[in-house]
């Protein structure tokens, strides 16, 4: 008797806690009861009544990963690309997800896949290589779109990497360098012609004022000698023309000194 009721309470026991679940944070259990769903339970403690309710799924709440990739898939204007992307995913109803679809790990995965293969479809190559921010948003509204009614939402997109062909490497290359080299000249062509216009102006100025361009003259003598310790030597109506503009700049300078004269001060 003793035997029977310690084999009897062992069972019991054993029941209970098999009957007592718990949760983390990130989890959630789909409960099926007599082969109907429910409820979704968790986080934290739960209990399952023995024999009736079962635990059809415990889904992962968290962000998911999954990396995808395209090989020779073609863009709008026909050029085979491969592709790499990861989807940033997520399951929001987990018993959507749990009754709706078998597997929808692999769903999101196959679904991703097409996706991308449409959305390159729908690209040209060069809106690819320079606008991956629209690529990516373009591909995570399509899975959106298709997994909607599974629970499951793709939380964000990124494209890693997009594969040419290498003679279109080659041709992109040689194209980039002849941008540069075009915009080079261009800069080169427009400081020539600022060059030019500067010199221009001088010349204009020189022309206008010949005292100037003298000046000019010895200026240019005197760094051409300064480091040789060489003579100048100055023809002489040059030295005169000189003399005079120096003679008129001291004077200047002189009336500029003198102090204003007061009218008290005036005999």
């Amino acid at each position: 008797m003793d035997i029977a009721l310690a084999v009897i309470a062992a069972a019991v026991l054993l029941i209970l806690l098999r009957s007592i679940r718990i949760a983390t944070e990130w989890q959630r259990a789909v409960v099926l009861r007599l082969g109907r769903l429910h409820r979704v339970k968790g986080p934290g403690l739960y209990l399952l009544l023995p024999l009736i309710d079962q635990v059809a799924q415990v889904l992962d709440l968290r962000i998911q990963t999954t990396t995808i990739t395209a090989e020779q898939a073609l863009t709008r204007d026909t050029v085979a690309v491969g592709v790499d992307a990861i989807v940033f995913w997520q399951v929001e109803d987990a018993e959507a997800a749990a009754i709706r679809i078998a597997n929808y790990r692999e769903a999101i995965e196959r679904v991703s896949q097409t996706s991308l293969r449409e959305m390159i479809g729908s690209t040209d190559l060069s809106r690819l290589l320079a606008d991956r921010q629209s690529a990516d948003e373009a591909l995570r509204r399509s899975i959106i779109q298709k997994t909607a009614d599974w629970g499951v939402t793709a939380r964000s997109v990124e494209i890693k990497d997009v594969v040419i062909p290498r003679e279109l490497q080659d041709a992109m290359s040689r194209q980039a360098q002849a941008e540069r080299e075009k915009d080079a000249r261009v800069t080169l062509a427009s400081a020539e012609r600022e060059i030019a216009e500067q010199v221009l102006q001088a010349a204009r100025l020189y022309g206008s004022e010949p005292n100037a361009l003298k000046l000019r003259q010895m200026n240019l003598l005197y760094e051409m000698n300064k480091e040789r310790g060489a003579t100048v030597l100055i023809p002489t109506d040059m030295a005169a023309s000189l003399g005079s503009v120096v003679g008129l700049e001291e004077a200047l300078a002189a009336t500029r000194a003198q102090p204003p004269v007061r009218p008290n001060q005036m005999p």
